[in-house]
């Protein structure tokens, strides 16, 4: 079984610096590193929402360079630091971008993340057409 890399533009430095692909191709699926919503400058948004409408849209970019979309997504998981208080805001945010019928979804508290003062990060496994 094959392996491919995909790796958009905005993921080049992350795989040449820190050796990981943001997503590899096998077995006909689509198995994506975790995204963080981050501005331009790499900055965490003050807000919420739009950190975790960033993180949506950086699991677009990925999916979206595989020749996927949105409905393709079969699995995700998200990890965040305080849970409990971000949950209604992502789910929110998350419903912009995923409708029926729903994909499987894990949702896992944490105290930290690569990125300092970032909130969430979403994993995502999509079905390869």
């Amino acid at each position: 079984m094959s392996i491919d890399t995909v790796v958009p533009e905005s993921g080049k430095s992350a795989y040449n610096n820190f050796h990981f692909a943001q997503a590899v191709k096998s077995g006909g699926i689509l198995v994506c590193s975790g995204q963080i919503g981050t501005n331009p400058d790499h900055s965490v948004p003050q807000n919420a929402e739009d950190e975790f409408r960033k993180a949506w849209q950086a699991v677009g970019i990925v999916i979206k360079e595989a020749g996927l979309g949105f409905d393709d997504i079969i699995e995700y998981t998200s990890y965040h630091v305080n849970l409990s208080e971000h949950i209604q805001a992502f789910m929110k945010i998350r419903d912009e971008v995923l409708s029926e019928p729903w994909p499987a979804w894990t949702a896992i508290g944490i105290t930290e993340l690569a990125v300092p003062g970032a909130r969430v990060e979403i994993r995502v496994i999509a079905r390869i057409r």
